[in-house]
């Protein structure tokens, strides 16, 4: 393991052009972009989904972007109850059917010919960054893993929220799971909202992090909501516990002033991995999707992948 502080740029010039393609998961189906670079030969694929609440058009397809003009291929999906994808109720949160998610993408991924189904590299960010640890934990055949502010303790985000919103969130979701069982249509709270009110991300730079990743004029498009009864789920929740685990080189790209997903408990269980790499970013949770620290972030990323996954 070793620890980098970054100050790298990387601001290229390029296109890209992507398909739409869908990936069936327990009967339902993901929408997903495939991405593929002008290669000869089918290209590593990175497999990319978003965190709490989070869909692909918001900024991921940025991220997507620079990977392909670097000569890889992305399959980025929106996880079912999500974007375009299916499932119903809609903004329908659970951590086991978005883990059912991440393998049906691979899957899918490993028998297309259009890319090189042998070279997976699992990309997420925030929520899905944890996933990617809980993936990664349970398949040997991975390239590598890039976990991008990701969550990895349950206790130590909850413990992150103001208590007054912890009350408010944990009303709402006993009242939806009663209600979920009894058929009724969910309660939903906020994703992000201001210090105090419920919702599960509630610190200062929350709620205009989250609008900040929306392409302008595109709010009403994407809810700041989910079925509450997640939150009982969170807390329960330790990805990061999976870190050790995971024997191909990771990634891991830490925000030291990150108010979603401590940076403490992060460290602490990431440095467990046996092919790690941390680094490290004077930057909030929001901040690296967008600006000067995604330029930092990005160019780190494809750094990481030339060293790990070479194209040939």
């Amino acid at each position: 393991m070793f620890i980098i502080n970054s100050n790298i740029r990387f601001n290229p010039k390029f296109s890209v052009s992507r398909i739409d393609v869908l990936i069936p998961s327990n009967g339902l189906r993901c929408a997903a972009w495939l991405y593929t670079p002008d290669r000869v030969t089918p290209a590593p694929v990175i497999i990319m989904a978003h965190g709490l609440g989070g869909v692909r058009g918001m900024r991921l397809d940025a991220f997507a972007e620079r990977f392909v003009a670097a000569g890889y291929a992305c399959l980025v999906f929106d996880y079912r109850y999500f974007g375009d994808s299916d499932g119903e109720p809609r903004q329908l949160l659970d951590v086991t059917k978005q883990l059912d998610d991440w393998r049906a993408a691979i899957a899918f991924a490993r028998r297309d010919p259009r890319v090189n189904g042998e070279r997976v590299v699992l990309w997420g960010t925030s929520f899905g960054g944890g996933h990617v640890l809980a993936a990664a934990a349970h398949d040997t055949r991975l390239a590598a893993v890039i976990s991008q502010c990701p969550f990895t303790d349950g206790l130590s985000s909850s413990l992150a929220l103001h208590p007054i919103s912890s009350l408010q969130v944990t009303l709402r979701a006993v009242r939806d799971q009663i209600g979920a069982w009894l058929g009724a249509q969910p309660v939903h709270v906020a994703l992000a909202g201001a210090p105090g009110e419920a919702a599960l991300m509630t610190a200062p730079d929350a709620l205009p992090g989250y609008l900040g990743l929306l392409p302008p004029g595109t709010a009403d498009r994407f809810p700041n909501h989910v079925a509450a009864r997640f939150a009982l789920q969170i807390i329960r929740y330790f990805p990061g516990r999976q870190a050790a685990h995971i024997h191909c080189p990771l990634m891991a790209c830490v925000c030291d002033t990150d108010s979603v997903a401590p940076a403490s408990a992060t460290l602490r269980h990431l440095r467990r991995a046996p092919q790690v790499e941390i680094h490290r970013y004077d930057a909030g949770h929001f901040d690296i999707y967008v600006g000067a620290d995604f330029e930092r972030v990005v160019g780190d990323q494809i750094d990481f992948l030339r060293r790990h996954v070479p194209l040939r």
